[in-house]
């Protein structure tokens, strides 16, 4: 396997996005993840809502006009995130997800960054971005990176919105 520091990021339009490109696998782990962490544990993705399997069965349809952004080790696609196309000069970050076993290592913020720089070049003034309020780490982490709590765009409970300039 690839020493866990060469970690490379790929940026991906949603419509060029391949089968087999290790991102629906990460697409699930977070869909699974997020249920089982809001109390809804389902045995596997055909337990998902419509929308969530839609994302994980035909990634290159749900992100066409988006960039999904990757990480790989080698062959291997070991983190994600999506950054959407700008509207009204705001993009949205989307699905960030490391595999566990590489956490830690400075993917997350790579990614974030990459979806920033992407933005920027996009013509995006505003990235936002909404995380669940029990995610303490990704939220200390988007801090980190320079978002701010904002209001809420989203009426669901305990979903945190955050932005920042470009």
């Amino acid at each position: 396997m690839t020493d866990r520091h060469e970690v490379v990021i790929a940026g991906r339009p949603g419509r060029a996005l391949r089968a087999g490109d290790g991102l629906a696998g990460l697409l699930a782990a977070y869909h699974l993840r997020t249920e089982a962490e809001k109390g809804a544990a389902v045995a596997g993705v055909d337990g998902l809502p419509d929308r969530y399997r839609m994302e994980i069965a035909d990634p290159r349809t749900a992100f066409a006009g988006d960039m999904v952004l990757l990480a790989l080790s080698g062959d291997t696609a070991v983190g994600c995130l999506v950054v959407t196309a700008p509207a009204g000069g705001r993009s949205e970050v989307k699905r960030l997800w490391t595999a566990p076993e590489f956490r830690g290592t400075g993917i997350a913020s790579r990614l974030v960054g990459a979806a920033l720089t992407h933005a920027g070049e996009s013509g995006a003034d505003v990235v936002r971005l909404s995380v669940w309020d029990w995610r303490t780490g990704a939220i200390a982490l988007y801090e980190r990176l320079g978002f701010t709590v904002t209001e809420s765009w989203d009426e669901r409970d305990r979903l945190v919105c955050m932005e920042r300039a470009v």
